[in-house]
Formats: structure tokens, sequence, C-alpha cells
């Protein structure tokens, strides 16, 4: 299985948050912190923000904060809330399936289960998981001052 860049990106933006819990955080920090693109931070930001996981003010003195507390916010969500979908393999979609063996597959439910598996493993973890005694050490390859 691979996630897309939209949904790493927003584990990325909610991590950095994460890391700022008393100040708010511009977008122009977050394309410099992690080096991508100012259009893709905005998607993703906008995105988040729709969903509540995060709050953003517009004007002076405004930027992004998290809506949550870190530990309220669980890697599972984040993930079935960025993907669009997940077909691992063609026959996952019922859209455009014209795999010939499916009918005969055991494949498919190997892979099934291995997405269940892997979701219920992210349900052990979130955002302050990822940032839980580590957060100097975050805060220092991000170059937060």
């Amino acid at each position: 299985m691979r996630l897309t860049q939209f949904t790493d990106y927003s584990l990325r933006v909610l991590i950095y948050l994460a890391l700022h819990p008393k100040e708010r955080v511009t977008i122009d920090e977050l394309t410099t912190a992690y080096d991508v693109s100012r259009h893709h931070v905005r998607s993703v930001v906008h995105h988040l923000a729709t969903l509540g996981y995060i709050e953003s003010t517009q004007g002076k003195g405004g930027g992004l904060a998290l809506a949550l507390k870190p530990e309220e916010i669980s890697i599972r969500e984040i993930v079935v809330n960025t993907e669009k979908d997940f077909y691992i393999v063609e026959c996952f979609n019922p859209d455009g399936n014209a795999c010939p063996i499916e009918p005969l597959c055991v494949l498919k439910q190997a892979l099934s289960n291995a997405s269940k598996i892997f979701l219920h493993t992210l349900d052990e973890y979130t955002i302050e998981d990822l940032v839980k005694n580590k957060r100097s050490q975050l805060t220092s390859l991000l170059e937060i001052t």
C-alpha cells in the first residue's frame, strides 16, 4: 500500500503544528520547513481546516494551529480522511475492474485483510505519539527557532 503525497503532507503539517502548541504557524513556515510548494501546503491546510483538525486565522497575528489536542488526532482518521480510496489493486475498484481471475482470486482477500490490519495499526497512534519524546530533535531537523 502506498499513501498519496497529499496524506503525507497532511501528516507533516499536523506534526509541525504539534511542535508549536503555543503559537500560530504560517504557510510560509511550513513550505520552508518541508521544502514543499506553497500550492500543495495551501491545499492540505484548507482540507485539514475543513475537516476540523486545524484552525486558520487571517490577518495580522493570524496563522495556523491545531484545533484539537495532538493526542486527540488519530493517524487512522487522517489517512482515511485524506486518501480518496484504498484500491490497492484493480479488483478493489468496483467501477474499473477488468481482472479476469477475480472470481477465483485469493489475492483480493489477502490484500483486503492486510489493509484492515494496516488501518487497525494506525488506530493505535495519534499525532502526539509521532512527536512525544522527540520534540527537540524534530525541532532541530525542521530548523524551528
